[in-house]
């Protein structure tokens, strides 16, 4: 693994006449949970979406673990180590909780059409495994007794632990989770914080979008600053914390929309 296991090198995002990403720069250290923070539309989610690569940039580079991967699709970063959690929940209803699991280990998978279709041994033991895996994960995220349940019955806190599940089955190297916090109460939102921490506990990158300041402050070893498609500051909490241009950003922001 090299020294920064996520690199942006100048990325812009433009659709037409807006600069959703502008000219960002930064680097993410393997095993750090870093946070990106600022106002509604200042390009964050835009931003998740390039490195997941949902969205190819209009320029710049992004490299993962040394690899220049900015042009790769989604599937094709899920597969080196890309796993991603959305504000707002996919899942798969029509599916029991244990299946959405199992369905985040496609990308590990080996079997092929004709042994899919056969049903041949190599099929059914891989089959096999995955279920084992899926389990272990609904385990780990305290869904183990609600694996034969409908997706659907599952409370919003359940479910956003069921993305969180599904996402760890790929085996990431990093994790990007998209305001994990939203909609939750203050409860919930301290037992997302505590798994986001026990996430990285087990050597799992994690990036992070988020507006609870609160939950952001206490878990992430780094931050970074957009406003309006640009970066305005990274470092660490207390540095970012006490950055005038940072401070200018949200209460300015807060007072016209007071005005």
């Amino acid at each position: 693994m090299s020294e920064q296991l996520l690199d942006l090198k100048d990325v812009c995002k433009f659709f037409g006449g807006v600069k959703a990403v502008n000219c960002v720069s930064f680097t993410v250290k393997p095993g750090v949970i870093k946070a990106i923070i600022g106002p509604n539309g200042a390009g964050k989610t835009t931003l998740f979406h390039l490195i997941a690569g949902n969205i190819c940039p209009s320029s710049g580079a992004i490299y993962l673990d040394g690899l220049n991967v900015t042009a790769l699709p989604d599937y094709r970063m899920a597969h080196l180590g890309v796993a991603r959690t959305f504000q707002t929940t996919k899942i798969f209803t029509n599916m029991t909780v244990l299946e959405n699991v199992m369905i985040g280990r496609h990308t590990r998978t080996r079997a092929g059409f004709i042994s899919s279709a056969l049903r041949l041994p190599s099929m059914r033991c891989e089959e096999q495994s995955i279920r084992e895996a899926a389990q272990k994960q609904l385990e780990f995220l305290g869904l183990k007794d609600k694996a034969g349940y409908s997706a659907a019955v599952l409370s919003f806190k359940e479910q956003r632990l069921l993305e969180f599940a599904r996402a760890l089955a790929t085996e990431p190297q990093i994790l990007l989770a998209d305001e994990p916090a939203a909609g939750l109460n203050t409860r919930e939102t301290r037992d997302i914080a505590a798994l986001i921490k026990r996430i990285n506990d087990l050597g799992i990158t994690i990036l992070l979008v988020e507006h609870d300041m609160s939950l952001v402050m206490d878990i992430s070893d780094e931050i970074l600053v957009l406003d309006y498609g640009k970066k305005i500051a990274e470092g660490a909490p207390d540095e970012i914390r006490r950055n005038e241009d940072v401070i200018t950003v949200y209460l300015g922001r807060r007072n016209r929309g007071n005005a």
